[in-house]
């Protein structure tokens, strides 16, 4: 018999639970049109900022009436806008993530040091959290200098081949570790991106020992970045923080030289301030 508090929904009028491209729901807590509105939020990019409602159903894999009804709901809500037939994401729509991040006050704690540090060394400063095989940018103060990859907060790049993934790699157990490597895509970026598992490991086993990681060239041709961890109450890494800048202008040997003493003394103050103690 069915249970009568799981919230579920049937098909869309004309459509069946097969056609609508739906997942065995996980559980009798799922609620699927929660699940699909994130999905069509999630069909929302760079490359795709504003859609029809079929582009929208096809990239978020729901029935064109079903993805209708959600965009009518998220503009009535302000999160959407149209342009004739396209709709866009509203600026509203960032009030999601910063929910996220004003629920932490680590990233208000975090702003005014990775601000002295970047007016200190003259590099880009950012701050990470591991999701799944990728990292997630939670803050970042860019210097006024023009980079070759622009990143914001949200951004999202592979773990394997950063030095915040690293240090963030490095905090993970060797169980949790391989699992990670083993969902990550681990192609090369450029001609230096170490995409060997078992180097891999003893690469993220050296920065575990040694407390901080640089990543030289290997996401982009130039890049070169320096990262140390963020530590939480009890010692386990909780983020990481990463100067970045270009080889020609920071070459690694000057990026180690002049900026980890400043990077790993950030990172212990921001540690010290949510209540890690050495």
């Amino acid at each position: 018999m069915p249970n009568p508090s799981v919230e579920q929904e049937g098909p869309e009028p004309g459509e069946t639970a097969g056609d609508a491209g739906e997942r065995p729901e996980p559980g009798d807590s799922y609620v699927q049109s929660f699940a699909r509105g994130l999905s069509v939020v999630r069909s929302f990019s760079a490359a795709a900022p504003a859609q029809t409602i079929t582009e929208v159903a096809q990239r978020a894999g729901l029935t064109r009436a079903g993805a209708r009804r959600i965009l009518h709901t998220m503009q009535h809500l302000g999160y959407v806008e149209t342009e004739g037939r396209l709709f866009r994401l509203t600026p509203k729509i960032l009030d999601l993530g910063f929910a996220y991040l004003s629920s932490l006050p680590l990233w208000n704690l975090a702003q005014p040091v990775m601000e002295d540090l970047v007016q200190d060394v003259k590099e880009s400063c950012s701050a990470a959290v591991l999701d799944g095989p990728d990292i997630v940018y939670v803050l970042r103060v860019p210097t006024h200098k023009i980079m070759a990859i622009n990143l914001g907060v949200g951004s999202r790049l592979p773990a394997y081949c950063t030095s915040m993934g690293r240090v963030l790699l490095a905090g993970l157990s060797p169980e949790r570790l391989d699992a990670c490597l083993a969902r990550s895509e681990l192609k090369p970026r450029t001609s230096k991106t170490l995409t060997d598992p078992e180097r891999l490991r003893e690469a993220v086993a050296q920065v575990g020992q040694q407390g901080w990681a640089l990543v030289a060239e290997e996401l982009e041709e130039g890049l070169v970045s320096l990262a140390a961890p963020i530590r939480g109450r009890h010692g386990e890494v909780a983020a990481a923080i990463n100067i970045s800048g270009q080889s020609r202008h920071t070459p690694p040997d000057v990026m180690l030289e002049r900026f980890l003493p400043k990077l790993l003394d950030a990172a212990a103050r921001i540690s010290g301030m949510i209540g890690y103690q050495p």
